[in-house]
């Protein structure tokens, strides 16, 4: 009999899938079988893509030169507009030659490791974190070095125990703010610290600035690079079209890094993806060409329901939530209600606590096992008021 087991190869075998998407496509399904399911789980705006960028993309499926294959690191008008972008939102001075457009920011975060990771090579990463970092660090035989936050500090990560972390292996830091799953925001005096201690220590900053547009109560979202300008030279900036401009289905992300980075990692796309669909990244020229007024009408809605999520939250015995500065997620600790007795039954983890949830109050949100943050769960607030006031009162009920 054929050993099954090595049918897939132990590389990819140990992909975890993603939590996430997971937990969007369980709620999905119960919907469409007819029960009345309220998902917090995605992480995507719920808005519709800006008319004038639909639009750009239906006259480029008229262009006959958008048919054919384009430049694998992206149409060259539209990698200039990305770094006219750049300069405009992070500070940052950087040439078109740097910028590499990839099929959304998950597969740029994908090219930078494959790019930078040596087998064994030490990556920095804080916790709570994205669930796919470590995944994607892993695959490019990198070792994810976990660095757990806390409540009590904002969820921010220090210099000491960056310092404390360091070894020769250390290869490169992954930051993020605004930060998915926690909503925090680091200050700018933080954020140009961390910036300094990398170029001191000689270690990459590879820094995600996806959710750069969507701060709150007089937080600001600040670039590294943008802070640290001597940095750039072991600095990939990770960006997309995703969250700014509604448009997670479109698949238009983009790293931006040193020449040789950036050549590597055209070549590596070169026989995988090759160019990301023309007509997309015709679409996300018009975003990034385009003024922000889209993005303060959706970042007003977000503002106004993470204050009511977090109201809400704040009220449920045993929960402690703080008030989210960025992204469009909150990320309570539900510790204080592990052990009791829930619907007949005792949860133990938060993973148990969430099928419950969905179980019994039709509500799906996704356990801070999926982030590294176990007892904690993250609840994105980009869903409409009155399914959010619903699905909330759900929890509070079902924990009462």
């Amino acid at each position: 009999m054929a050993n099954t087991s090595s049918r897939i190869s132990a590389r990819i075998a140990a992909i975890q899938e993603s939590a996430t998407l997971a937990v969007d496509a369980k709620a999905k399904a119960l919907k469409a079988a007819g029960e009345n399911v309220i998902g917090f789980g995605a992480g995507e705006p719920d808005f519709p893509t800006p008319a004038n960028v639909v639009e750009a993309a239906i006259a480029a499926c008229r262009e006959p030169r958008f048919h054919h294959y384009s430049p694998t690191p992206g149409l060259p008008e539209l990698r200039e507009a990305i770094a006219f972008k750049t300069k405009r939102d992070s500070g940052v001075d950087c040439s078109a030659a740097q910028v590499v457009v990839t099929n959304g920011g998950k597969h740029a975060v994908y090219n930078t490791f494959q790019v930078l990771c040596n087998q064994g090579d030490e990556i920095l990463l804080p916790a709570p974190y994205w669930t796919s970092y470590p995944e994607e660090i892993t695959l490019a035989g990198g070792v994810p070095v976990v660095l757990p936050t806390t409540e009590a500090h904002g969820f921010r990560v220090t210099i000491e125990q960056l310092e404390a972390a360091l070894t020769p292996r250390t290869k490169a830091l992954l930051f993020v703010s605004p930060s998915n799953p926690t909503g925090a925001v680091y200050p700018p005096d933080e954020v140009e610290a961390i910036g300094r201690w990398a170029l001191e220590r000689g270690i990459w900053v590879v820094t995600d600035e996806i959710y750069e547009h969507l701060t709150y109560d007089g937080h600001v979202f600040s670039s590294m690079p943008g802070l640290v300008p001597e940095l750039m030279d072991t600095c990939v900036i990770l960006n997309g079209v995703a969250k700014t401009y509604a448009m997670t289905g479109w698949r238009v992300g983009w790293m931006i890094g040193p020449a040789d980075v950036t050549a590597a990692a055209t070549n590596l796309q070169s026989h995988s993806t090759s160019n990301v669909s023309n007509v997309a990244q015709a679409a996300a020229l018009a975003a990034v060409s385009g003024d922000l007024s889209a993005v303060v009408e959706m970042r007003n809605a977000f503002a106004r329901r993470g204050r009511m999520m977090f109201e809400m939250l704040s009220k449920i015995d045993g929960v402690s939530v703080l008030a989210p500065e960025g992204a469009f997620y909150c990320f309570p600790s539900f510790e204080g209600v592990l052990g009791r007795e829930i619907a007949g039954r005792t949860p133990q983890t938060t993973l148990e606590l969430c099928e419950i949830m969905l179980e019994v109050a039709k509500v799906a949100i996704v356990p801070g096992e999926a982030f590294g943050a176990p007892g904690y769960a993250r609840l994105s607030f980009a869903l409409g008021d009155d399914d959010l006031g619903e699905g909330v009162r759900r929890i509070a009920d079902l924990l009462g």
